[in-house]
């Protein structure tokens, strides 16, 4: 059985005022199986943040299911969302969403503060995953203080220290230089060959290059999806390209 399976979700927005409905999901289904990177594309209004927004519990479809772990989302008691997203997701965002007045490590730790954890609980998750993303030395400093690419990683550090079963990325490197795109692609790749499954949405054909398959969504649908199989990230990323030309102009896939 798949970790996440969305079955043919539809959403579509009302307006207050007694505008047209929008349909910004018409018909998706996919699903994710345990340890896959898998990259989301498509152009602006196409429907990925509506999807990502689903995936995340703070939406729920108008039709359709999503389950993780065969539970399904929009059947879990709103008093008990805010504990389900902080036990099976992590959140990586394109503008970080640290808290200024907090230094690294505080906003590391606040996941597990609001979960109930002892200090000594937090200290022990954080000092293995600090190593693995290179900024113990980092952690008493404030988000004012680092480059985007080391706020990013401390990011990175707040998602991945719940053990979430799922972490969704939302135009993670959008912000961030092309240097520090590289080693935070890097990172993905390294925390997602341990095992943890990553979902992404993107832009960026570079970044949806590092994953092993990528779902385009077109019009509220999955339009295509392309695996990696053997294919380099240079070759990949070349493919990518060549479906979204498609996508854009209107031309069949292959």
């Amino acid at each position: 059985m798949s970790m996440l399976e969305v079955n043919s979700v539809k959403k579509i927005y009302t307006t207050r005022f007694g505008g047209n409905p929008v349909q910004a999901l018409s018909n998706v289904s996919f699903q994710v199986e345990e340890g896959e990177y898998v990259a989301i594309m498509g152009e602006s209004g196409s429907g990925k943040t509506t999807l990502l927004n689903i995936l995340a519990a703070l939406d729920k479809p108008t039709s359709g299911s999503v389950r993780l772990d065969s539970k399904e989302l929009s059947k879990i008691k709103d008093s008990d969302i805010a504990a389900f997203r902080r036990d099976y997701l992590g959140f990586v965002f394109q503008d970080f969403n640290l808290l200024d007045t907090f230094s690294l490590e505080d906003n590391i730790y606040l996941p597990l503060v609001l979960s109930g954890k002892s200090p000594d609980e937090m200290k022990k998750r954080l000092e293995p995953i600090a190593q693995q993303l290179g900024i113990t030395s980092l952690l008493k400093k404030y988000p004012y203080e680092v480059s985007g690419g080391q706020k990013q990683r401390a990011a990175v550090a707040r998602a991945l220290i719940t053990s979430p079963r799922l972490i969704l990325a939302d135009e993670p490197t959008g912000a961030l230089d092309s240097k520090a795109t590289d080693e935070l692609l890097k990172l993905f790749s390294s925390i997602n060959q341990r095992g943890q499954t990553i979902l992404m949405v993107t832009h960026s054909v570079k970044a949806a290059s590092h994953a092993g398959r990528v779902l385009f969504i077109k019009d509220g649908e999955v339009y295509h999806q392309l695996y990696r199989g053997n294919s380099t990230d240079n070759e990949l990323y070349q493919k990518i390209s060549d479906t979204l030309t498609m996508l854009m102009t209107g031309g069949e896939h292959r």
